[in-house]
């Protein structure tokens, strides 16, 4: 004889809920903590903003736990006798694909590195936060001891691992937003070029302070390009003497001073456009710092 397999249905949850359910409904169906749900949705709207729409989307088409029909649902097969809120029903959603097509969906920079880590972390939260003691068949008295012990070391373990998760989740909003790419180098770099040889195309360095030294540059006739980036810290760029500049600078949050007009503030640009037998076209851009582009001495 074999018993029935009792189909699981995806319901909002009554007992586990925190605004509608969605988490603990998801959590139910797949068999996973709903910590990792909630965090997913955080992590989407810090990142993008585009947990909220998704949340409020699953919200409308997942039932409540008890119920048959969701809200969505209910509107549409109510449709013969309430047609407005079916057209409300319509300009939500087709305001809500508007929205979600002008949201980043996927973090930038190299953001991913730290939420690896936190998911691991919550993992290992999940894991041992709610682990049970196992106790069968042990002496009350001689077990008390190290019980007490082990739900100290266990809750103390949560507390860190909670606030490293969340300093990395930090972490990866800051990457995202400026766009930090690690993988470009943590250093203080210094590029001195003195011949086109040595000249490449482009000078890029994740967090730290870059100086390009290119007033010992024999510029040929034409248009030489040359692209700079900082993702935080500090960039600076010394151009030759008696070249024309076409330059390009930009800093999502800092300062510029191209050749000693400075802006400063959110989303600033310069730009200078020269006119000569030979051209320097440069593209520079800071995420977070300062940037500054200054001629040689003669």
């Amino acid at each position: 004889m074999t018993e029935p397999i009792e189909a699981r249905q995806l319901r909002r949850s009554r007992s586990d809920r925190t605004l509608a359910g969605v988490c603990g409904g998801l959590a139910a169906y797949f068999e996973i903590h709903p910590a990792v749900f909630r965090v997913a949705f955080v992590v989407l709207t810090l990142l993008g903003g585009a947990g909220v729409l998704i949340y409020l989307a699953a919200a409308a088409v997942m039932p409540a736990e008890g119920r048959v029909d969701s809200f969505a649902t209910a509107t549409l097969r109510d449709v013969r006798d309430r047609r407005w809120p079916l057209a409300a029903l319509a300009l939500v959603l087709v305001g809500g694909a508007t929205v979600l097509s002008r949201l980043t969906l996927w973090p930038g920079g190299d953001a991913w590195v730290f939420l690896l880590l936190v998911g691991a972390l919550i993992l290992w939260i999940v894991r041992h936060g709610v682990a049970a003691e196992d106790t069968d068949g042990a002496p009350a008295l001689a077990l008390e001891h190290s019980l007490r012990v082990r739900r100290r070391r266990r809750r103390l373990g949560v507390v860190l691992a909670s606030a490293l998760a969340l300093l990395l989740g930090l972490a990866a909003i800051f990457t995202a937003v400026f766009d930090v790419h690690l993988r470009h180098g943590v250093d203080e770099r210094l590029h001195v070029v003195s011949s086109m040889e040595e000249l490449r195309d482009d000078y890029r360095l994740g967090v730290g302070s870059l100086r390009l030294d290119l007033r010992s540059l024999p510029l040929p006739e034409g248009v030489t390009r040359v692209e700079t980036r900082v993702d935080v810290g500090s960039l600076r760029v010394i151009v030759p003497e008696g070249v024309a500049l076409r330059v390009r600078a930009t800093a999502q949050l800092g300062e510029i001073d191209l050749l000693g007009d400075v802006v400063d503030g959110a989303e600033v640009e310069a730009s200078l456009d020269q006119t000569g037998d030979r051209v320097l076209a440069l593209d520079a851009h800071v995420g977070l710092g300062g940037l500054r582009i200054v001629r040689a001495l003669p």
